[in-house]
């Protein structure tokens, strides 16, 4: 597998949707941005600047021309091929014919590629659904990277496991699992059964993961300057500053808190593997799905 193809995966996995037809095959990737202006950065503005840089680097591959469009609220890149093109064929055996993010997985021929494969894919990823902001801090200047996946618990486990497999840690993973996000009933007992049913987000310390970057300009822009901040505010050089944030969950004292029992815990949106189970901490509900020290 090359790069491109890699990167041109990743997006789909992250934020596409497949549509095939009798006789042709359309892709539409969408980089969804949330808010005018993040960080002082106009996103949309940002976003119509990287579409060339993503034309650019994808239509070579493509061997032909990305349509492109965008609302406030979403950019859209799109192309159609023939269904026995060997590019289409290529990618539904990696999605194993799904055409939805919310149930693609990882392939696991994938983790027996290149690290440079390997940091392809995660970086279109996180171009089409990651997020770095200051408000992801963790506490003062120690910045994260969020990838948001909206409902596929086993694409959240396949994206940390790879990320484990080029080395890089995952700080945490808010899970929409009750016991998560409504730990102690609050929004339950106040009617709102439903609240802790979110995206799940992957969090990462942005100098972890500036091996894979990004190709949008204004979160590659936040990604640079929110390490710099943390090498600022810490005094110390990115070797140093690794040996604070370079730890799996397993190389850590887990902090659990203990949560209170949660009715939800039995909704069918919870996988079977875990339905019915109380957890106190997302690494429990981690290593019961299957990312775990291997």
């Amino acid at each position: 597998m090359n790069i491109k193809f890699a990167y041109l995966l990743g997006m789909i996995i992250g934020n596409g949707t497949i549509r095939r037809g009798i006789h042709e095959t359309t892709i539409v990737i969408e980089i969804p941005h949330k808010n005018f202006k993040v960080d002082n950065r106009d996103v949309k503005l940002f976003v119509s600047a990287s579409l060339n840089d993503i034309r650019n680097y994808l239509e070579t591959l493509l061997d032909r021309n990305l349509k492109t469009s965008q609302t406030d609220s979403v950019t859209r890149i799109s192309f159609s091929k023939n269904n026995g093109d060997y590019l289409i064929t290529e990618l539904n055996r990696y999605l194993s014919g799904y055409s939805n993010h919310e149930n693609m997985r990882i392939h696991e021929d994938i983790y027996n590629e290149s690290k440079d494969v390997k940091l392809s894919i995660l970086q279109g990823i996180a171009d089409s659904t990651g997020y770095v902001r200051r408000s992801n801090r963790y506490f003062k200047n120690f910045h994260r990277v969020y990838i948001e996946i909206p409902h596929n618990w086993y694409l959240v486990i396949d994206i940390c496991n790879l990320l484990y497999s080029v080395d890089i840690p995952v700080q945490t993973i808010d899970f929409a699992h009750p016991n998560m996000r409504d730990g102690k009933l609050k929004k339950y007992n106040n009617g709102n059964k439903k609240f802790w049913k979110k995206e799940h987000q992957i969090k990462i310390f942005v100098n972890e993961f500036l091996p894979i970057g990004f190709k949008v300009r204004h979160k590659q822009q936040a990604l640079e300057e929110f390490t710099k901040e943390m090498l600022n505010s810490t005094g110390m050089n990115l070797d140093k500053l690794k040996e604070k944030t370079h730890l799996f969950y397993w190389q850590k004292k887990a902090k659990n808190r203990c949560r209170l029992n949660h009715p939800g815990v039995y909704d069918e949106f919870i996988p079977e593997e875990i339905r019915g189970k109380q957890y106190n901490g997302w690494q429990e509900i981690a290593y019961d799905l299957g990312y775990k020290e291997k």
